[in-house]
């Protein structure tokens, strides 16, 4: 019996005849591009907790690549060397200063809350210096008198502005200094990440080039370029020297008296992020010293904040970063906000680097529609001088 005959035997085929080459009815680059995609999905829903140590790695190894490069010709190009001695210099110099800070200033604004607490039990009077305070001393004493003074004013006060209980925010507080725990953890997971990018950072980025490459043949060469060095300048202009102004100002504040200095120091720190943060942090404190009677004290404060401010400005930051940095105030503003919203502490940094990044590309796509803008007017400058040619061509043609 023939094939034919055995195949009709077993009845008729549902869907159609049986050929001898199938095709497929999805091709095997679709499923492998699908399988990526969903391995992709996988692995963010089960890693998305590392992103916020991931990209602080990135961007500390990205403002620190030059450094790094220099130390290994050093060496003698031993990366897991040079890896390892990279990281000791970040744990001294960057991550336990900031942390010693932090514990510091979770410690003091623990004792501002215990105040207020007490202060929204039995009330307190106005301060003396804001009694003492030209022009408007009467009026703000009347205020604290009326919205801090008596007692459960302070949590009504709260209550309307945030809509949060005082004891609520006490014990917010009070898990934030718990949470040190996670924070510490996070710091960790981002030393780990951060061996790895300088240990293998060269053989990744060779990689990254083949795919970009793949993926934007025309534009990756400048995007590639562009992304490293935003990330270095934002950094390097704006995040370390806000650290080195908030330390610096934190002394400061110390050696004038003023209390809780490393709160202040910290808060002066985050508002050096944002341009004009730094002048208002520490003209407040100045003015807080000369109203209670350190007059000297607050004097001095205020010019060595305005010499140490004009120095980092003209000297400093364009020595480190080759130039300002051109980031408007409002994505500045955002992306400080946004970070802190979104990643906690790590998102002080994290944030204007991603806000930069996006102003950078804006800025490179802007530029791309300029330059064909300016080209245009001469492909059609070239256009009308071939047609008036090759009109002038068959007049003489004619003519002959």
């Amino acid at each position: 019996m023939s094939q034919a005959e055995i195949q009709t035997s077993k009845g008729p085929r549902w869907l159609g005849q049986a050929t001898a080459n199938r095709i497929a009815l999805i091709t095997p680059i679709s499923v492998a591009r699908w399988l990526l995609v969903l391995i992709g999905i996988a692995a963010i829903y089960f890693f998305h907790g590392f992103v916020v140590p991931v990209l602080a790695a990135l961007v500390i190894a990205f403002a620190s690549w030059p450094l790094y490069r220099g130390l290994l010709d050093r060496i003698g190009g031993n990366t897991t060397l040079g890896a390892t001695l990279a990281l000791l210099f970040i744990l001294t110099f960057l991550i336990v200063p900031i942390g010693i800070a932090i514990s510091y200033a979770i410690e003091e604004i623990r004792q501002w809350i215990t105040w207020a607490v007490e202060a929204n039990t039995t009330g307190t009077p106005p301060p003396a210096w804001i009694a003492a305070l030209p022009r408007v001393g009467d009026w703000l004493a009347l205020k604290w008198t009326e919205h801090v003074g008596q007692p459960g004013a302070i949590g009504e006060l709260i209550q309307i502005v945030s809509g949060a209980n005082i004891g609520n925010i006490y014990r917010a507080v009070v898990a934030a200094g718990d949470g040190l725990f996670h924070l510490l953890l996070t710091l960790l997971f981002m030393l780990i990440a951060l061996f790895f990018v300088y240990r293998d950072g060269q053989s990744f980025a060779r990689q990254l080039d083949l795919l970009g490459e793949r993926i934007l043949p025309n534009r990756w060469e400048r995007i590639s370029r562009v992304v490293p060095a935003t990330i270095s300048s934002t950094v390097t202009g704006m995040t370390l020297i806000a650290i080195g102004e908030g330390i610096i100002l934190g002394i400061a504040y110390w050696l004038a008296g003023v209390p809780s200095p490393v709160t202040l120091g910290v808060i002066t720190g985050i508002m050096a992020l944002i341009p004009g943060g730094a002048p208002l942090s520490f003209t407040l404190v100045s003015i807080y010293l000369v109203a209670s009677g350190a007059t000297i004290e607050g004097v001095a404060l205020f010019i060595w904040g305005s010499v140490e401010l004009f120095i980092v400005d003209k000297t400093v930051r364009p020595r480190l970063v080759g130039g300002p940095i051109k980031l408007p105030f409002l994505p500045t503003f955002f992306g400080l906000v946004g970070g802190v919203k979104t990643m906690g502490f790590l998102g002080l940094f994290i944030g204007p680097v991603l806000m930069a990044l996006l102003v950078s590309i804006w800025r490179e796509w802007i530029r791309e529609v300029e330059l064909s803008d300016e080209a245009l007017p001469s492909e059609e400058q070239g256009e009308l001088d071939l047609f008036t040619e090759s009109e002038l061509e068959a007049k003489r043609i004619s003519a002959a």
